[in-house]
């Protein structure tokens, strides 16, 4: 790394913000978290309880975890010793201007700025900002839950600097994160685009009567999530083609891959169809808590990294 980063700041304790306060812990740093709930060290010692084994599953010493955490409800002490801050407060773009303002006045000159933002870019909150400022800020948008989930979008603006994205890069690849620089700007990036582009022809296929939410679900996990989790969609569609490659494909299905684009639905989700939709699923899931879906969800997530971690380490 360029740079050590010894103290982060997290500002906003939400799902997001409280599983990044449980990575950046257990990756050593001393971590200051803001937020007004008045509910705050409940939510911290609830989610450290929670993470730490899966934490501990994929290696990391969790040992006084929690005595590297640190709360109040003034965003100023959370930042004032800040290598770098992680911002997780609402999707408005009137709060987030007004955060960073507060962010460039408040922690020091060297910290690094970050958004977990999943759809504002950094430009649209950062305009009435310095040039000298503005640098140092970009978004870092993780997938729930970071501290399990690897990718982190690092997504800079118009004036954010070079020193500042490659600073931003270190940072999450030292806390077992995988960055990706998206080189332009787009509302919602790169994978929060792909997901609503497939969950809008899930939602046409059931509001069709092709296939229950339920069922929809086992398709996705029975097949492309398998293949995805190992191989992308363009690696995926290369061994598609065989011993010639992605070119065989195109050359051989590109016709019917087109048609089939074009006939890609888009559905309706009037008020009635979007009750229909609601009411399906839950059918299927509303059995199960909240927590009980979570754990399971994480439960299996923790799985499959483990299996690919093996896989990597015989490959090597």
């Amino acid at each position: 790394m360029t740079r050590t980063f010894r103290t982060a700041a997290v500002i906003g304790a939400g799902t997001i913000g409280l599983s990044w306060t449980a990575l950046f812990a257990a990756h050593g740093l001393t971590v200051r978290v803001s937020d007004p709930r008045p509910d705050l060290a409940q939510a911290v010692n609830e989610a450290l309880a929670q993470y730490t084994p899966h934490l501990a599953a994929r290696g990391l010493d969790v040992t006084g975890l929690a005595d590297r955490v640190h709360l109040t409800d003034d965003v100023t002490e959370a930042v004032r010793d800040a290598d770098v801050v992680q911002e997780n407060g609402p999707e408005r773009l009137e709060f987030k201007q007004d955060l960073f303002a507060t962010l460039v006045r408040e922690a020091p000159g060297h910290a690094l700025l970050l958004s977990s933002s999943s759809a504002i870019p950094s430009t649209a909150f950062t305009r009435e900002l310095a040039d000298a400022d503005a640098a140092r800020v970009l978004i870092g948008h993780p997938f729930n839950p970071p501290h399990l989930v690897p990718l982190v979008e690092v997504v800079p603006g118009e004036r954010t600097g070079e020193d500042a994205v490659r600073d931003a890069v270190d940072f999450y690849a030292s806390v077992g994160r995988t960055p990706v620089v998206e080189r332009k700007e787009i509302p919602g990036f790169v994978g929060n685009r792909l997901q609503n582009a497939l969950s809008r022809e899930a939602v046409y296929l059931v509001e069709q009567g092709v296939v229950t939410p339920e069922d929809l679900d086992k398709v996705m996990t029975n097949s492309l999530g398998i293949r995805w989790s190992t191989v992308g969609p363009f690696l995926g569609s290369h061994l598609g083609g065989g011993p010639g490659g992605y070119r065989h494909l195109v050359e051989h299905i590109g016709a019917s891959m087109k048609q089939m684009w074009a006939g890609l639905g888009n559905p309706s989700q009037n008020e009635e169809e979007q009750e229909r939709l609601i009411k399906a699923v839950e059918s299927a899931y509303g059995s199960s808590t909240y927590s009980e879906l979570t754990e399971t969800r994480d439960r299996k997530q923790l799985a499959v990294l483990s299996a690919l971690d093996s896989a990597d380490k015989e490959e090597n």
